[in-house]
């Protein structure tokens, strides 16, 4: 049996691939997607023409590349950052912030320090820079690359996600684009144009996706700094949400949706699922399982893939049931879908918190 669900779908690809953007690729491409490989074509995007050239090197994927480049929703203006990387409104906000007086002290070392450093501290326009007066549109980049097909779209740039996500409006249908992830602001006004999670999620609705997770962030004032949530000044365990990440779909099986999701095919189907499991949302993956068991029968074993996500989702348990036990206990309403009364035990906090350190989803702002 394949290791992870995305594994097995990865093997199960006939004639499709996985094509992926990642808009602020930074760090890398997320290692969960080399799964599909060597069925994975991707494309990564950063302002920052260092780190993009560190990337190339260390690339071992012939169709994964990278560009230094400033993305936009037009070519013909440059990009002013001489204010910073967000807009101004949301510059001022950051600076109220605990991460940013620490940005303050260790601003004169960073200065000094390695890419590598100054990206984990997300110093990034420290680092060697694409030209802003040159920035990319990113689907007439990918009609220039011959791209006619997109599964996947990421977007992370720490500032202008709003505008390069509007660059693909009226374009992710015709691009068959099954998933988009996007950094949302929860802050700022009521402006059409702001780059905040309700104009993100009105967007994304209008272009015939849902919401499927979403992760929130929270950030302290330097007034009373809480403590940081990863080895680098970032999110904190407390204070008020400020930015997140917000995980959109196509849900085929909703009752307002289903006519504009008709024609997908069972590895695009598939591929859809797979996102759903590396998402860590393994129940929207059993459920189009389910509903296309007579599609997806033709590419894969139902049963056997029904049995990877039920292990995913028993991740505590030591020896996972299979999906039709699994599913047999839920029904029988067992104890061990509940949490006894009372004080949450040290065993599950310990267990939780172990979770969290070796299976972080670690985003910065």
């Amino acid at each position: 049996m394949a290791a992870s669900f995305p594994g097995l779908i990865a093997n199960r690809l006939q004639t499709e691939r996985f094509r992926l953007v990642d808009v602020g690729c930074s760090g890398g491409i997320d290692p969960i997607w080399r799964a599909f490989e060597p069925r994975l074509a991707a494309l990564g995007i950063d302002a920052s023409e260092t780190e993009c050239r560190r990337l190339s090197a260390a690339e071992r994927n012939p169709d994964v590349c990278y560009v230094a480049a400033f993305a936009a929703r037009s070519a013909d203006r440059p990009i002013d950052i001489s204010a910073g990387p967000a807009a101004p409104l949301i510059m001022r906000m950051r600076d109220r912030l605990s991460f940013m007086r620490t940005r303050e002290i260790r601003d004169a070392r960073l200065k000094h320090s390695s890419t590598a450093e100054q990206l984990r501290n997300n110093a990034w326009e420290l680092t060697g820079l694409a030209d802003p007066a040159r920035p990319v549109v990113v689907p007439e980049l990918l009609a220039e690359r011959q791209w006619a097909d997109l599964d996947y779209l990421k977007v992370d740039v720490d500032g202008a996600d709003f505008d390069i996500l509007q660059s693909f409006a009226g374009r992710l249908a015709s691009l068959g684009t099954l998933a988009v992830q996007l950094e949302v602001n929860f802050v700022g006004t009521e402006q059409p144009d702001d780059h905040t999670f309700h104009n993100t999620d009105r967007f994304m609705r209008a272009e015939g996706f849902d919401l499927l997770r979403l992760d929130v962030r929270t950030f302290s004032s330097r007034a009373l700094p809480a403590r940081y949530i990863w080895p680098t000044p970032a999110e904190t365990v407390s204070g008020r949400p400020f930015q997140g990440e917000a995980y959109y779909a196509r849900d085929v099986l909703a009752p307002h949706r289903t006519a504009a999701n008709a024609g997908l095919g069972p590895e695009k189907l598939a591929k859809l699922a797979a996102i759903f499991a590396a998402w860590d949302v393994p129940d929207a993956a059993a459920e189009l399982l389910l509903a296309k068991r007579e599609t997806l029968t033709r590419l894969l074993d139902v049963e056997a893939a029904l049995d990877l996500l039920a292990a995913q989702t028993q991740r505590q348990r030591r020896r996972p049931l299979p999906y039709r036990r699994y599913m047999a206990t839920f029904e029988a309403d067992a104890a061990s879908f509940y949490r006894p009364e009372g004080p949450v035990p040290v065993r599950e906090r310990l267990r939780s918190a172990w979770r969290g350190y070796w299976f972080p989803r670690e985003k910065r702002p």
